[in-house]
């Protein structure tokens, strides 16, 4: 492991990304996305222990954490467009795209956006078609449709803490309902509402990359049923099942998905 760099992105025109780097420079790139109301600390606990060969890019997506928050444009389309500018800046002209919860689905949108632009995908905690979701289409209802600032923090420990199976060290379980209270309620909504309206399902056959797909059996959003409907529609999938684990996989089994993504990345 070599040190994490923290980071400042400005991508002209767009918005200024808060990120960090790690490992080699001239190493494979991976793309890691955080889920809704997280940031690329979502990955903190993962990093330790990625290999140098693997040149990690943590981006927190615009709206949370400590990236900008422009008024309007957060569906995934919006947020893939992001990514590319990024790479853009960075100079990389092809990734591995790895995220979680939505940031899988921006990861399948930049997939399907930008096919010369990646070179893998690896989808955590991976939604199919989240309008047809009860457990999101419930959750937006009751809770993200009314949120006004500020967001009450009992909100953000139940939303965190409804991801996990297992416990998770409470420092850190502190820190992610930290990052959730960043987020202003019109991004919460925005970000959900976006996620519901754009579905892009029919299109997950022109994924032309290996990809690989892992799921907790204990994820409380997302059904081994849209498992299933992603190897069947994405050509060059496979599927590694965490037994016991719950959304936030990569938080309750970090060693377990660093080495998964490290063993995805060499065999491209």
């Amino acid at each position: 492991m070599t040190t994490t760099q923290p980071a400042r992105i400005d991508l002209p025109g767009r918005v200024v990304l808060d990120a960090v780097f790690q490992g080699d420079p001239a190493a494979c790139p991976v793309v890691f996305l955080h889920g809704v109301t997280d940031s690329w600390r979502s990955f903190e606990p993962v990093m330790p222990h990625l290999p140098a060969s693997i040149r990690a890019i943590a981006l927190s997506q615009r709206g949370h954490g400590d990236s900008g928050r422009p008024a309007g444009d957060y569906d995934p389309a919006d947020f893939a467009a992001d990514v590319a500018a990024a790479l853009d800046v960075l100079g990389v002209e092809r990734a591995v795209i790895a995220g979680h919860s939505m940031g899988s689905h921006v990861a399948q949108r930049f997939a399907i956006d930008h096919p010369d632009r990646t070179a893998g995908l690896v989808l955590a905690g991976a939604f199919y078609r989240l309008a047809t979701n009860p457990v999101i289409t419930e959750y937006w209802d009751t809770v993200v449709s009314t949120l006004a600032d500020p967001i009450d923090r009992s909100v953000a420990v139940e939303f965190q803490a409804s991801t996990l199976a297992r416990r998770v060290p409470p420092a850190f379980f502190v820190m992610v309902v930290g990052e959730s209270l960043k987020v202003p309620a019109r991004v919460w909504r925005d970000a959900f509402e976006g996620l519901l309206k754009v579905d892009h399902a029919d299109r997950l056959g022109s994924i032309a990359v290996a990809t690989l797909i892992i799921w907790g059996d204990q994820d409380a959003f997302c059904p081994r049923a849209d498992q299933d409907a992603l190897l069947a529609r994405i050509p060059d999938s496979r599927l590694t099942v965490y037994a016991g684990a719950g959304h936030a996989l990569h938080w309750e089994e970090p060693a377990r998905y660093a080495a998964d993504v490290a063993a995805f990345v060499a065999s491209l």
